[in-house]
């Protein structure tokens, strides 16, 4: 098979797209969701202004991931089901920050961007699971 024909490559590249359009809306996502506590912060204390900035930022990945990465329409439904999306990715995070800290002994300043790396593939196939579902 050349290179350009057939399914797997059609996949390869449709998904590719969407990955780079996820990584970037997570980039967005994450800089909105600091300037917004940022901003709290002079109004409030910080585990308030980090609570709603937090709960903001998941409307925001929300409409940016249905828009912007998988171009599907915004659904009620499918934002109730999408906290899912970050209770999975917060519970992997844990599980890795203690295997990579306790067993693997790196240092803690490193392992949340380590962990990081590795549960971004993960929530974006939750992300799309959800977002796309019919």
């Amino acid at each position: 098979m050349r290179a350009g024909n057939g399914l797997p490559m059609l996949l390869t590249k449709h998904l590719n797209k969407e990955f780079l359009k996820f990584v970037i809306s997570g980039g967005i996502n994450t800089l909105v969701t600091y300037l917004m506590y940022l901003l709290l912060l002079l109004f409030f204390n910080y585990s308030l202004s980090y609570s709603v900035s937090y709960v903001i930022g998941i409307f925001l990945s929300y409409y940016l991931n249905s828009v912007f990465v998988f171009k599907e329409k915004v659904s009620f439904i499918k934002f109730l089901k999408f906290p899912i999306v970050y209770l999975v990715q917060y519970l992997v995070n844990l599980l890795l920050l203690y295997i990579l800290v306790e067993y693997l002994q790196l240092y803690v300043q490193i392992v949340p961007l380590v962990a990081m790396i590795i549960t971004v593939p993960i929530t974006f196939l939750l992300t799309k699971t959800i977002i796309k579902s019919k």
